[in-house]
């Protein structure tokens, strides 16, 4: 089971007070599944709170995370690989459509996926149960 964390902490205006909001947010991978967390706490006032979720995380976490670490690029090992297992497990992982998973894995195929590194190395561990091999780098965008 692979484990990965990435987090940042992202400053702002505390709608209570005025004051300065320190937001910590992160995504993980926790029993095989994609999670993300907020944890905020204002700097001036007792302003705080706890938010916790399963799947794709808010936009505004996601974003914090590609703008501080970067994007990481998941490709297929081998171009020759049958992509009906890939479709499989896309749609069981992702719930996405037929449609989207040929999409999907058309880019797996090809120039790669492009997303958080928490985000690619889970669909790399849940392609790599069904024996399908990937490759996971750095990626500018």
């Amino acid at each position: 089971m692979i484990t990965v964390t990435q987090g940042v902490k992202v400053t702002s205006k505390c709608v209570a007070c005025a004051g300065v909001l320190v937001r910590d947010v992160g995504q993980f991978i926790d029993r095989r599944q994609l999670r993300w967390g907020i944890e905020g706490r204002c700097q001036d006032c007792p302003n705080a709170w706890c938010e916790t979720g399963v799947g794709p995380p808010p936009q505004e976490v996601r974003q914090a995370l590609l703008a501080e670490h970067g994007a990481a690029r998941l490709r297929l090992a081998t171009k020759e690989a049958s992509l009906v297992p890939v479709l499989r497990a896309l749609r069981e992982m992702s719930h996405m459509s037929l449609g989207e998973a040929r999409l999907a894995a058309a880019a797996l195929n090809g120039d790669g996926l492009v997303g958080t590194s928490v985000e690619m190395a889970h669909l790399a561990e849940g392609l790599g149960k069904r024996s399908i091999t990937t490759t996971l780098t750095a990626s500018p965008a």
